[in-house]
């Protein structure tokens, strides 16, 4: 337990550090805590805190820096929360108009990392029917298509694959026609059952053709995503002492997205911002990092989340409003047109 000084000064230390990026020397810390106490005074308790974990010191010098236990106890119980101001949130909600939900979650994360300076990261809605408006296929040379689907919010997904054999335009069209007329709108899971059944009303064999598309359309509509922006600002952190292995392995962990999405998932449930400082989070190429996340809402249900990804020297008491805003007004705009 720590008394009310002893607290007021890590409070100071940590925001200090923050601020600056410099160990806070005791000195420093006499001169602006309001403690009105001597520089050794402040000395022993800068040992107390070393004691408990709470600061180090990182080189020889006097100054301190905050350890991972003490920035999870400032976060927890020393932060002062700074609101948005109302031309920022009035710059958020226009950022995230309700146009397609795909496109607002991208604008989102985009939105978060220029605010912050950090990465954005989204983890898209996981839709448990994979349903479709309609599909479109492309002959673009021989036994080479390319499959257009268009999901039911409007939002176009790709998808170019080899064929066993070269397709007309003809059959193409047909492949197509049977597959909206017949599927379009129904959940994907058990379309495949149905589609074996019904092929023998269909003329030459488009049976592969068709299967690729309902494969794709299942992994692409009942498969949560991760969306990364600005993952390259955090090349002009400091704080990550210019250790190209250590940013290497952490744009890896962008690239792969695995542990993000895994990290993204398991705060879907937590009510509020949910925050991880350095090894918390279970990803070893996150040691050196704090994710902030906070879930959003669609048709009243949480399905899914978004936040940053930023060294464990960052302005919590920005980040935290920032994070949670955004969840907000992704919410209320992804709930526009219900």
């Amino acid at each position: 337990m720590l008394n009310e000084r002893t607290q007021r000064l890590l409070k100071v230390l940590v925001e200090r550090y923050i601020a600056d990026g410099q160990p806070v020397a005791s000195k420093t810390l006499a001169a602006v805590s309001g403690l009105e106490l001597s520089p050794a005074s402040i000395r022993n308790m800068l040992a107390d805190l070393e004691a408990m974990g709470l600061i180090a010191s990182p080189h020889t010098s006097a100054g301190r820096v905050p350890t991972q236990r003490g920035y999870r106890l400032f976060v927890d119980r020393l932060i002062t929360i700074q609101p948005l101001a109302a031309p920022m949130v009035q710059e958020l909600r226009h950022n995230l108009q309700p146009d397609s939900p795909q496109r607002v979650l991208q604008a989102a994360s985009q939105v978060l990392s220029e605010l912050t300076q950090f990465a954005g990261v989204v983890m898209t809605p996981q839709r448990p029917d994979g349903a479709f408006r309609q599909i479109e296929f492309l002959r673009l040379s021989e036994r080479r298509v390319l499959l257009i689907l268009v999901t039911l919010e409007g939002d176009v997904r790709n998808h170019l694959f080899n064929t066993p054999r070269d397709y007309s335009g003809s059959e193409l069209i047909e492949a197509a026609n049977f597959l909206n007329q017949h599927y379009a709108g129904q959940a994907l899971a058990g379309v495949v059952d149905r589609m074996e059944q019904e092929l023998t009303c269909l003329q030459g064999d488009i049976s592969g053709l068709m299967t690729e598309a309902i494969r794709f359309g299942r992994e692409s509509l009942s498969s949560d995503e991760v969306m990364v922006s600005g993952e390259g600002k955090l090349l002009c952190a400091n704080d990550f002492g210019g250790d190209l292995q250590r940013l290497r392995e952490l744009f890896d962990t962008f690239q792969r997205k695995t542990e993000l999405l895994q990290l993204l998932e398991q705060s879907r449930q937590a009510p509020g911002v949910n925050l991880f400082i350095g090894d918390e989070s279970g990803v070893v190429t996150l040691d050196d990092c704090s994710v902030v996340i906070a879930p959003y809402r669609m048709g009243g249900q949480l399905v899914g989340t978004l936040g940053v990804v930023g060294p464990t020297r960052m302005a919590y008491e920005r980040v935290i409003p920032i994070v949670d805003i955004t969840a907000r007004l992704v919410s209320s705009a992804l709930n526009f047109n219900d």
